[in-house]
């Protein structure tokens, strides 16, 4: 892990390519997960904004939780993320693995 946990930039790169803050997160009160709001937190910690530990509190997920967007970000892209499509992708990175 890195030492100084205090040296963190002031904007990542969104989802959609937009510079992203933290006034830019979801706000901690979120029920309802949209794919655009699981990508924008995927994204802030990903680009160091937020630590994972920080996104789990801040937002009351557990680490599976938030370790299943991440996955599904890096192998499908946002789209990965839409609930109904979810079973679909899981197929589909299986049969590649196979072959």
């Amino acid at each position: 892990m890195i030492e100084n946990q205090k040296i963190r930039p002031a904007q990542v790169i969104g989802p959609l390519g937009e510079a992203l803050t933290l006034d830019d997160l979801p706000a901690p009160s979120t029920k309802r997960w949209v794919v655009r709001r699981k990508a924008e937190v995927v994204a802030a910690v990903n680009g160091g904004l937020l630590t994972i530990d920080e996104v789990l509190e801040r937002y009351t997920l557990t680490l599976e939780e938030f370790a299943s967007w991440q996955r599904a970000v890096d192998r499908s892209g946002m789209q990965g993320l839409r609930v109904t499509r979810i079973q679909h992708y899981r197929d589909l990175y299986e049969r590649q693995l196979k072959y």
